[in-house]
């Protein structure tokens, strides 16, 4: 499912609200979750999960075209956790 799959599913369960409504609300949702990620800031949404970010190391990495040592800084990444509650959804 990508994000226009969302809105459309979303409105047509929630049909007392616009889709333009619906497409702004997942917009500022995602742009809240961006914003914290940015400032190093753990979201968390019970019941199904949580954002944070993961730093990276700095490597000594691999060119695949000329096989040439090159160091990759360090960096952070967005990592997801699921909760337990949607992990035993998933298994049952």
């Amino acid at each position: 499912m990508n994000k226009s799959d969302l809105i459309q599913k979303l409105s047509n369960s929630l049909t007392e609200f616009k889709k333009t409504d619906i497409d702004e609300a997942t917009d500022l949702l995602i742009d809240s979750i961006t914003d914290s990620l940015t400032r190093n800031k753990r979201i968390e949404i019970r019941g199904f999960g949580s954002f944070s970010t993961r730093e990276r190391k700095t490597r000594l990495a691999r060119n695949p075209k000329t096989g040439s040592a090159i160091t990759v800084n360090n960096k952070f990444h967005p990592y997801f956790r699921a909760s337990k509650h949607l992990k035993q959804l998933l298994n049952n």
